[in-house]
């Protein structure tokens, strides 16, 4: 295979197939080289549509000298312990989101990565979401003043499906799409996170063990406030996005442009502000040149260990019914 950098993806589902293995064709840099499921169905579509050698297990794939890099697509509960078995072969890993669990795992990644000297980063590739990248843009304009109040979520109606509705291989309701929205809290307001609190709720989809809803408050210093909420019970939804700032305010839906009310300029304006287009090939772009050219890389296993402190944080909240420190915050 005539590209710099042959990878290798572990799972091939939705996401290895309908993101990782479509957004390789994407750069011409990495090339899809093989992929690994337990699955022969799996395996026999893989190399129906790639062409590319297909293994059963983990431990074939990287008995692979060829791989350079693999991309982990499995569910949460096996990323940690996955990912370090990955670098210990010698080779540079990214893993889908969420990072892992526990800050416990995370530590463990990030140690088996500096041990060998490899590149690790997390699948957050919805930082070029369209919707987000407009709001950092509107912010960072000062459309709306200073932020204060940040409010985002998703609301379903109907029970998590497949290996999701289970608690002990997906985390809690939070550890999927809230993922995403940690990490967009935690870039659109700066500085350490003072305390979570987290509530969770099991009501209605008993036939699964993930709760049916989560909802965690996180305060930043000078009286900032996020809320993100997840829920699989809601009939009725809220706007994705609710940011008010000290001169104005947005409200962002699925698809459509930004409602912007200012009042930047002393008297009420009100705009429609188009969202950007999604550039999700954005974050193989960056893989191929940190690892060809030395680039800074966009998605730090570090940024993402932060992502799983604030997780871990609003788990530990709901239990303790109190507020709780983000590991790592100070």
């Amino acid at each position: 295979m005539s590209v710099p950098i042959r990878a290798g993806i572990l799972g091939y589902g939705f996401a290895g197939r309908g993101f990782h293995a479509y957004l390789l064709t994407h750069e011409p840099r990495i090339g899809l080289h093989a992929v690994a499921t337990r699955d022969p169905v799996r395996r026999e579509r893989a190399a129906r549509d790639y062409g590319c050698r297909t293994y059963a297990t983990l431990d074939e794939l990287l008995a692979d000298d060829e791989v350079d890099l693999v991309i982990i697509a499995t569910p949460h509960h096996v990323h940690a312990q996955q990912a370090v078995a990955v670098m210990n072969a010698g080779k540079h890993c990214v893993c889908d989101k969420v990072m892992c669990l526990t800050s416990e795992e995370a530590a463990a990644m990030l140690a088996a990565r500096d041990r060998n000297q490899v590149l690790l980063s997390i699948f957050h590739n919805r930082r070029w979401d369209g919707d987000f990248l407009t709001i950092r843009r509107a912010l960072a304009d000062g459309l709306i003043g200073t932020l204060r109040l940040l409010e985002i979520g998703i609301w379903r109606y109907g029970a998590p499906r497949s290996w999701r509705g289970e608690k002990a291989a997906v985390g809690s309701i939070m550890h999927d799409w809230g993922a995403h929205f940690v990490d967009w809290i935690l870039n659109l307001l700066p500085g350490p996170v003072e305390s979570v609190t987290g509530i969770f709720h099991k009501r209605l989809w008993h036939d699964v063990t993930n709760e049916d809803q989560g909802q965690a408050i996180l305060r930043f210093a000078g009286g900032r406030i996020a809320e993100l909420q997840i829920s699989s019970i809601a009939a009725v939804a809220r706007p994705k996005w609710r940011i008010l700032g000290t001169q104005g305010g947005l409200i962002g839906e699925w698809d459509k442009p930004l409602q912007v009310v200012s009042y930047v300029n002393g008297r009420r304006e009100e705009r429609s502000v188009p969202t950007a287009k999604s550039r999700w090939d954005a974050y193989y772009y960056n893989v191929a040149d940190h690892l060809l050219s030395g680039e800074p890389l966009a998605v730090t296993a570090e940024s993402a260990r932060r992502v799983i402190a604030v997780l871990e944080a609003a788990t530990r909240s709901g239990e303790s019914g109190r507020s709780e420190e983000v590991a790592g915050e100070g």
